[in-house]
């Protein structure tokens, strides 16, 4: 017996859904989908084929995740946010081409905003509403715009760090650190 639910006006033809998952109405996930445990699919949701999603994902209403999407765990993704898989996009041509796009994990993905294929999203990082991602977007940065430019950088927690020689700390006491542009949580 499923321990996941499925609304009765969605389609789920995978096999292979963790514990706790939530399928919502009018979503459609592909068969050789992975969804780990305790996600939750918006209405009109739609993963295809060969997708790997990790645990505790939220995907919010209207979002496509294409083959060659691989989410890792803690990942947001915000309502009608749309995720490409095609460099070269025509009608009825098909490239060789496999192009591999990485949400890691505790990334967070705002209404609207765009990622172009064949990036990676970085730990913890934050995409604005409406923007456009067209490059690989550091740990923990705060990105907006068209194209998408980091703006500052943002704890585990989604708040806003300010740096002081290189160190800052979050609301949770938490330390980060910054080497040569580059944020780290410290163990």
């Amino acid at each position: 017996m499923a321990k996941f639910f499925v609304h009765e006006k969605a389609l789920c033809e995978s096999e292979t859904i963790g514990d706790n998952t939530r399928i919502w109405a009018f979503s459609h996930i592909l068969k050789n989908v992975t969804i780990g445990e305790d996600c939750n699919f918006g209405d009109h949701s739609f993963v295809e084929s060969g997708v790997k999603i990790g645990n505790r994902v939220t995907v919010k209403n209207g979002v496509a995740i294409w083959n060659g999407v691989t989410i890792e765990d803690d990942v947001f993704l915000g309502p009608n946010c749309v995720l490409t898989n095609d460099f070269y996009p025509r009608s009825k041509i098909y490239h060789a081409e496999d192009v591999k796009t990485l949400i890691k994990k505790g990334a967070s993905i705002g209404a609207n905003a765009t990622i172009v294929c064949g990036i990676t999203l970085g730990e913890y990082s934050l995409v604005g509403a409406g923007s456009v991602v067209t490059k690989d977007v550091p740990p923990f940065a705060l990105v907006v715009g068209v194209p998408a430019k980091v703006i500052g950088y943002v704890s585990a927690f989604g708040e806003k760090l300010t740096f002081k020689d290189g160190i800052a700390k979050d609301s949770q006491n938490k330390t980060y650190k910054m080497v040569d542009g580059k944020v780290s949580l410290e163990a």
